[in-house]
């Protein structure tokens, strides 16, 4: 058993940053949170993770780049490290948002996630010096990109343990190559941030929105994140349809349980301008292709082309329109 107090350093430099300020309503209550996370109910494969995690060799690389499509980690390295870097990051599986070059080791992730970035990026404000907020982060390769493109500070959150390991291998070798980083994974939810902190330049909230029973409180919430005049980019599953039309799955979409709520585009904007944001726009649609999200060899669970209908891409294996995805962006008041 680990014990949690260990990993508490990881979170140093965020609650340094977040003790002055506009974030100090979320700085004053962060320790409690991270302690009473840490201190829950071990996960019971933490202990097999963290192995994996602390396995990874001490090794500089040359060089790191985070505007690369696989965030690449470039050095040379002798075998048996590349092996022992190899064989740490299996045992952070599956890996599901990507894709990762280790050295030698390419992660093929379930999700083409340099695909939304490209898709999403050129519509953002200006990222320089912006203090960023990611929402359901995943393993944080969307905040390795949002750096990598300028940002001041980056703070991902996501309650799972497994994305913290993968986050923290990754971290582990970038801060080699450039030194300290100003990105961090919270281990929390969305709940857990303080209620009108309006302290954000930017939040992204991509891939979550269907996951809420109640989705105009969380477009309330991630308003309240940001400061006056922020940008929030939200990224979530709607369906072809006119004003007032949504999709609510009798039970499972594609094979997920836990979907709720598909609005039509502009139903969509209608609540963004319901809950109090100012000027949505819808930036990009896409149909989430089978080359897109698919299982590899780093991710061998089923995946969309299992969740399809195996005569239809266009449905879904219960028969609904296949995941479309919109970006929206727009701005806090």
């Amino acid at each position: 058993m680990t014990n949690p107090d260990s990993l508490l350093h990881w979170f140093d430099d965020v609650q340094a940053f977040m003790r002055e300020g506009r974030f100090a309503p979320w700085g004053t209550v962060l320790g409690a949170q991270l302690q009473e996370f840490l201190h829950d109910k071990e996960h019971g494969d933490q202990a097999r993770w963290l192995e994996a995690l602390y396995s990874l060799p001490e090794v500089t690389p040359e060089s790191c780049d985070l505007t690369s499509y696989d965030l690449n980690i470039r050095g040379a390295v002798s075998a048996d490290d590349q092996q022992q870097i190899e064989s740490g990051l299996r045992g952070l599986m599956p890996w599901r948002k990507g894709p990762f070059s280790f050295f030698d080791t390419h992660i093929d992730t379930e999700w083409r996630s340099d695909w939304k970035w490209e898709r999403v990026a050129p519509h953002l404000a200006d990222l320089r010096g912006r203090t960023v907020l990611d929402v359901g982060c995943g393993s944080g390769y969307h905040v390795w990109r949002m750096l990598g493109a300028g940002a001041g500070r980056v703070i991902g959150i996501d309650p799972s343990r497994l994305f913290l390991m993968q986050f923290q291998a990754y971290k582990h070798f970038a801060e080699k190559a450039l030194g300290p980083l100003k990105a961090d994974l919270l281990p929390l939810k969305m709940e857990d941030v303080p209620p009108r902190l309006q302290a954000f330049d930017t939040t992204f909230s991509m891939g979550v929105l269907y996951h809420r029973k109640s989705p105009i409180d969380h477009l309330q919430e991630l308003r309240d994140t940001l400061r006056p005049g922020g940008q929030l980019v939200l990224e979530t599953l709607v369906i072809e349809g006119e004003l007032g039309e949504v999709l609510m799955p009798e039970d499972r979409y594609a094979m997920m349980r836990n979907v709720w709520f598909l609005p039509s585009v502009e139903t969509l904007l209608l609540w963004c301008r319901r809950a109090g944001l100012k000027n949505p726009r819808v930036v990009d649609l896409n149909q989430t292709s089978l080359e897109e999200q698919r299982s590899t060899d780093w991710m061998r669970f089923k995946s969309l082309p299992d969740f399809l209908d195996p005569d239809d891409v266009n449905k879904t294996a219960e028969g609904y329109p296949a995941p479309l995805r919109a970006v929206v962006l727009c701005e806090a008041p």
